[in-house]
């Protein structure tokens, strides 16, 4: 059966390459899509890891979590230095990471912290953050930046670059007064984190000395030696990280920030919040899906039309089977066995250019979007969607066998004028 399916295909190899390219386009779409939705979906899982509490001004879950992690949208309002040390200090704090946010370079956000923020943040499975070159923070006006930063502004060791004051690619307002100097880049890391410029949240207060309502006021700002000689400690930061001696004290002292009486703070689960982001985007992943579904019924539905022109060209081929011997049934199989060899053949190809296409753009969509695609094997949900495909290759193929099995011995040699 399968040599005589071949060298029916191969006779009409020109209708079948057409077919199978068609279908392979369709499961290329089908399995990509997917593909892209859970590896997203796992890169924004990946995120944030070993960080029992994001700690932030009462503004929702969804807002704390977008602009304290992956810079989306801006704060409602500040946390005291003084609540962060008074809860950081806390018998149940491992460690904390404050982080103060609002101002740019060149489209990338800058983040105030601490040399806290690369000795315990985490991403993926507990991973550490790492140096490509150079290292943390030495002098106060130094600065590490991210990956993609390094890679799009083209920086490396002892550059220079100045911050500008808020955010937006187009700001006038400028610290030019005082320049940073890159003294570290960091390995990728495939988060937003790649797309960090840090300082040092003393250098943070220092470059906004002498600066009132988004304005520099003459005469009162300082030189950066004159900096280096002050008491920089925070009054304000943005929101903080923080890392607990016990899981099973994460809810106590969840509630006990939630209750915070010298401040309204909100104390949020990174996981929690993060599952809640997703069902928002649920709606989406469900349309791509449905459309790349669209795609693949129109891709079968091609392949119906392939058949069925093809069927009339092929009376007297199967005509001459009949009289050789083969019965209706017989070439019934031999139709459906087509239309799944077909199908099947059009799965690999697919995923062979999933394959190819996931191996070349795979730098370039981490680099741009943050999305690390994984080459491998379909996991269960692509192969429970391959095997629907499978079955809908089969039932396309009942169609024209239907009309096979119709067809008698002298359809095929009555000559159709």
């Amino acid at each position: 059966m399968l040599a005589l399916a071949l060298r029916s295909l191969w006779n009409r190899r020109g209708t079948a390459a057409l077919t199978l390219l068609t279908l392979a386009i369709s499961v290329l779409l089908l399995t990509g899509v997917e593909k892209l939705r859970q590896d997203a979906r796992q890169g924004f899982f990946n995120t944030v890891a070993g960080t029992d509490l994001i700690v932030g001004a009462r503004s929702g879950s969804l807002p704390l979590l977008l602009y304290s992690v992956f810079n989306i949208g801006q704060p409602t309002n500040n946390v005291r230095w003084s609540s962060y040390e008074q809860i950081a200090a806390q018998d149940q704090v491992a460690w904390s990471i404050p982080i103060t946010l609002g101002d740019s370079h060149r489209g990338f956000r800058v983040v105030g912290t601490t040399e806290d923020y690369f000795r315990h943040y985490r991403f993926g499975k507990q991973q550490p953050l790492s140096f490509s070159q150079g290292d943390a923070f030495d002098d106060l006006f130094d600065v590490v930046v991210g990956a993609e930063v390094a890679g799009a502004l083209e920086y490396s060791l002892g550059d220079k670059l100045t911050i500008a004051h808020g955010l937006g690619q187009g700001s006038f307002a400028k610290h030019d007064d005082m320049p940073f100097t890159v003294s570290g880049i960091l390995q990728p890391t495939g988060t937003p984190v790649d797309r960090n410029v840090l300082i040092k949240l003393e250098a943070w207060e220092a470059i906004h000395l002498g600066w009132r309502a988004g304005t520099r006021i003459p005469g009162l700002s300082a030189s950066q030696d004159d900096a280096r000689e002050m008491d920089l400690t925070p009054k304000q930061i943005t929101a903080f990280l923080l890392g607990l001696e016990s899981p099973i004290s994460t809810f106590h002292l969840q509630r006990s920030i939630n209750t915070f009486r010298a401040e309204p703070l909100q104390a949020i689960l990174p996981g929690v919040a993060i599952q809640e982001l997703w069902q928002v985007m649920a709606v989406a992943e469900r349309t791509l899906l449905i459309i790349s579904g669209f795609v693949v019924f129109a891709g079968f539905t091609g392949m119906l039309g392939i058949l069925l022109t093809s069927l009339n060209e092929r009376r007297r081929e199967l005509a001459v089977l009949r009289a050789v011997g083969a019965g209706p049934l017989r070439i019934v199989a031999l139709l459906l066995f087509e239309a799944m060899l077909l199908t099947f053949l059009g799965i690999l190809l697919g995923l062979l250019l999933l394959t190819l296409l996931t191996f070349g753009i795979q730098d370039w969509l981490a680099l741009q979007y943050g999305i690390f695609l994984n080459p491998g094997w379909p996991d269960k949900s692509q192969w429970l969607l391959l095997g629907a495909v499978q079955l809908a290759g089969l039932l396309t193929g009942l169609i024209p066998a239907w009309r096979a099995y119709r067809y008698t011995l002298a359809d095929g040699l009555t000559p159709r004028l």
